[in-house]
């Protein structure tokens, strides 16, 4: 989502703005899922015909909404619900044109988005696919196939297929979880010693970091229970990251920030908290932002 990804950028990036999210590099999609992502729009393509179905009834229906989509809209913008009752279709079916890489969202808050249509990507499926899965890995490896289809929608044979095909630009490996797979050429960097830690940094929820799926949030959160009050069975709340790791939960309402430690912090570390919430770049709010504990 919009605030969630402006945050998570600002985790990132130095000097992220409210504004950021606006970007004309950056585009909102129904991508994996079809969950609201915020990409870059040269990687359009990846996060949408990177999850095209791979069924013929899946593909038609891709197709003839987008469309209907784009000969109702034309040149247009409008609100996906008010677009959706003049095509005779639920709004959220809408999403189903989105791999087609076609259709283009903005959304903010609460509001309903505004959609509209743009010319097909000139990139295969397939390929789209294979860098989808080489992009997961980036990120979450080391990783199985299976949970790379779960984060992407796609059934086992489709995710397997996808490691399968990228060959020898994968390394097996084997983990505490059970058996897993690597980009080859991220070897010598997950190999090489871990660089200065950020004193505190508070994810999102939905941040890239925390989409683990399965076994594999085992290796980011060993304890049972804490992994439980971060991946909870409703809305998540964010990550706290102290000094690198994993160390507690927040949210936050309006002024707000409420953080839960699962151990007790430093005075220091708490101070670099609260520096770190200050700095937040909330969109739509002025004013300082509060920190409560809840510990």
């Amino acid at each position: 989502m919009p605030r969630a990804a402006l945050l998570s950028i600002h985790a990132r990036v130095e000097g992220t703005r409210p504004s950021t999210w606006e970007d004309p590099s950056l585009v909102q999609i129904w991508g994996p899922r079809y969950n609201v992502f915020l990409v870059a729009a040269r990687d359009l393509s990846v996060f949408t015909l990177g999850v095209f179905p791979d069924d013929l009834k899946g593909r038609r229906r891709a197709e003839d909404f987008a469309a209907r989509l784009r000969v109702f809209l034309g040149d247009r913008r409008m609100s996906y619900g008010e677009a959706g009752r003049a095509l005779g279709l639920h709004p959220n079916s809408l999403r189903y044109a989105s791999p087609t890489g076609t259709v283009l969202i903005r959304r903010e808050g609460a509001r309903l988005p505004t959609v509209w249509t743009v010319p097909p990507p000139e990139v295969d499926p397939r390929d789209a696919r294979l860098e989808l899965a080489r992009r997961y890995l980036h990120i979450n490896a080391p990783s199985p196939a299976v949970a790379f289809g779960r984060w992407a929608g796609l059934g086992l044979r489709h995710a397997a297929g996808a490691f399968e095909a990228l060959g020898s630009l994968l390394t097996p490996v084997q983990t505490p979880v059970g058996e897993a797979s690597i980009l080859t050429a991220d070897e010598p960097a997950i190999r090489a010693a871990p660089g200065p830690d950020a004193p505190a940094r508070l994810l999102p929820s939905g941040d890239p970091y925390l989409l683990l799926q399965g076994a594999d949030r085992e290796l980011l959160v060993p304890d049972a229970v804490r992994r439980h009050a971060l991946w909870t069975p409703r809305v998540w709340p964010g990550g706290l990251l102290v000094n690198g790791e994993v160390s507690g939960t927040w949210r936050r309402a309006d002024a707000t920030v409420t953080v839960h430690p699962w151990r007790r912090l430093s005075r220091a570390e708490r101070d670099a908290v609260a520096a770190e919430v200050e700095t937040f770049p909330l969109f739509g709010r002025a004013g300082k932002i509060a920190v409560r504990w809840g510990d």
